[in-house]
């Protein structure tokens, strides 16, 4: 039965990443695109999380981890890069 519905959302996961793929592209504004990736993200982590549960293993739990870093550090980046157009400031003084 775990088995079964952890193949069913599995599914649904991937179905809903290329989706969100489709918004990431297509997506009508910026604020709309950076949302997408940043939901993509987070299905990403989810179907890490399904696949370790499905092989039954822990050895997945550094990924899932590493994956939630990147994923706040690339939201930041992206939240400053449309507020103000750049991602590092320099001082040229």
């Amino acid at each position: 039965m775990l088995e079964n519905v952890t193949m069913v959302c599995i599914v649904a996961s991937s179905i809903s990443i290329i989706l969100l793929l489709y918004r990431a592209i297509k997506g009508p504004t910026n604020p709309d695109r950076a949302v997408s990736l940043d939901t993509i993200g987070i299905n990403l982590m989810g179907l890490a999380a399904l696949i370790a549960v499905l092989i039954v293993t822990t050895k997945l739990n550094d990924v899932i981890l590493l994956i939630g870093i990147l994923l706040f550090i690339g939201t930041v980046a992206v939240a400053k890069f449309l507020e103000k157009g750049v991602i590092i400031d320099r001082d040229v003084d």
